[in-house]
């Protein structure tokens, strides 16, 4: 072995080697880039190494055992040396030794082979390490923000808890070995019905992966919901365990629930305000059945006795009032029948039916109702839905007209249609709406009304129906004096 014969000069011209590997413009570079003090790396890593590779070439060291390489791959790994750069700086050694033997009059073919043959040897299992150990970092970290960050547990075939990540810890306020050993019933809310784990079970029993949300119940009795994902954990084709993933819905849950509490509310509100529209669509006819009832004695009064064409046709006319007051308890009954499947109308259809709830009211307050027809479709919706909508922009301008004692008030609807939409326009002619208020007015429980009669749910919900129910648009702006509503329905 060639190389050696020439390891003496090695060792006495250390120095020179050094500050070839040094002056290196690739290691130069990296201690550069990642701040790295060429005195520091000089002093702990680049005099051992050259001193560890002259033993080795002499046989007193062993190959791939040299604990300053270790100690240099760690601090590579601190700074997050790249792989390719571990090579780079290899080879700036490697060539510093071949450049010491040129200058040197050494150099030959056989110690060039015998030097790459050493770097080769020593730098594959050097690179086999650092990146081994990089990959483990990499995985350990993975696994370190799995555990904090995911909701994770396992269970034995009976269900008991072998395993469970930080998350799962984080969430139910338990400790691991609180956990371990025990069923998830440690965690199960009352509020959950036997019939959901029941299915649960058998589902997992039988091979399959189970889906579903899940109330829990943290250990301070607080509770939080979930969305599992539960499957059986096999070996050898046998089922040996189960394993579960979670997803934290609390937010979600609890976001749907206010929903709940407000489409109640608004629920709560419309029925309200139909009772009062009842009442006044049910005022004229009752006053009608009272002045024909009272007709009768009047009657037998004056001319001294009721004839049967008299009887008949007072018992007519009342019949024909409370057949009118009859249609109208159906109108507001089929208005809040739970069924939400969808109905085929058009525009005007939703038109008529809105201003057939509101005729009396209309005529009460002296507003002028008028419908433009410019154009017309099809559409498949939920009717009642979109009327309440309807309601409920004509109703707020009435208020506004009369808590204002306006003369002369007017509303009118103007539908039309576009290549995607039906169009459906509500102009009153009430002032308009306060610059401050046009970014709020859809927002639940804001108001306008100063008597504070106002529920803040209408235009909320209308927008919450139009949108979402409907998949269409709502907007409003201020128009010639009043406020324009602009409801927009695709037509497919």
């Amino acid at each position: 072995m060639q190389l050696e014969n020439v390891v003496d000069d090695f060792e006495k011209n250390k120095i020179s080697i050094i500050t070839y590997w040094m002056n290196s413009k690739d290691v130069m570079t990296i201690l550069d880039r990642y701040n790295i003090s060429k005195e520091y790396f000089v002093k702990e890593f680049a005099v051992h190494i050259l001193s560890y590779y002259v033993g080795v070439v002499r046989k007193k060291e062993q190959l791939g055992n040299c604990p300053t390489i270790e100690k240099l791959l760690e601090f590579l790994r601190f700074n997050n040396i790249k792989t390719e750069e571990l090579f780079l700086l290899c080879s700036a050694f490697k060539n510093s030794l071949i450049a010491q033997m040129y200058k040197d009059n050494l150099a030959s073919h056989e110690l060039d082979k015998e030097i790459n043959f050493l770097f080769e040897q020593n730098f594959a299992g050097i690179l086999q390490r650092y990146t081994l150990s990089k990959s483990e970092q990499n995985f350990a970290r993975l696994m370190n923000l799995t555990d904090k960050n995911i909701i994770m547990s396992s269970t034995d075939k009976k269900g008991l808890i072998t395993s469970v990540s930080q998350a799962f810890c984080d969430i139910s306020g338990y400790a691991k070995e609180e956990l371990i050993g025990k069923k998830h019933n440690i965690v199960r809310h009352p509020d959950m019905s036997d019939l959901l784990f029941e299915d649960l079970w058998e589902t997992i029993s039988n091979g399959e992966t189970w889906k579903g949300e899940i109330k829990n119940r943290k250990k301070d009795g607080t509770h939080y919901w979930v969305h599992a994902t539960i499957e059986p954990h096999y070996n050898e084709g046998k089922i040996i365990g189960y394993d579960a993933l979670r997803q934290d819905i609390t937010a979600k849950k609890e976001l749907e629930e206010q929903q709940h509490i407000l489409v109640e509310q608004s629920k709560s509100a419309a029925m309200g305000e139909m009772i009062s529209m009842i009442a006044h669509q049910w005022r004229q006819p009752l006053q009608a059945v009272s002045i024909l009832v009272q007709k009768l004695p009047l009657t037998k009064m004056i001319e001294g006795e009721l004839s049967d064409d008299v009887i008949e046709k007072v018992v007519d006319d009342v019949s024909m009032q409370l057949q009118y007051m009859s249609k109208t308890i159906d109108d507001f009954r089929d208005f809040f029948k739970p069924d939400k499947q969808k109905e085929s109308t058009n525009l005007k259809g939703l038109i008529q039916r809105t201003q057939d709830f509101l005729t009396y009211m209309l005529k009460v307050d002296s507003i002028e109702f008028t419908v433009i027809d410019k154009g017309d479709a099809t559409f498949s919706l939920h009717v009642n839905e979109v009327v309440q909508v309807l309601i409920n922009i004509v109703k707020n301008a009435r208020d506004a007209m009369v808590e204002k004692e306006l003369g002369e008030r007017k509303i009118t609807i103007t539908h039309s249609i576009d290549e995607k939409n039906g169009i459906i326009e509500i102009l009153d002619n009430a002032g308009g709406i306060p610059n401050e208020y046009k970014d709020k007015i859809f927002e639940p429980y804001f108001s306008t009304k100063k008597n504070k009669n106002g529920t803040g749910l209408g235009l909320y919900m209308s927008k919450k129906i139009i949108e979402q129910y409907c998949f269409g648009k709502i907007s409003v702006k201020n128009h010639n004096n009043g406020a324009l509503f602009k409801i927009e329905l695709p037509r497919s």
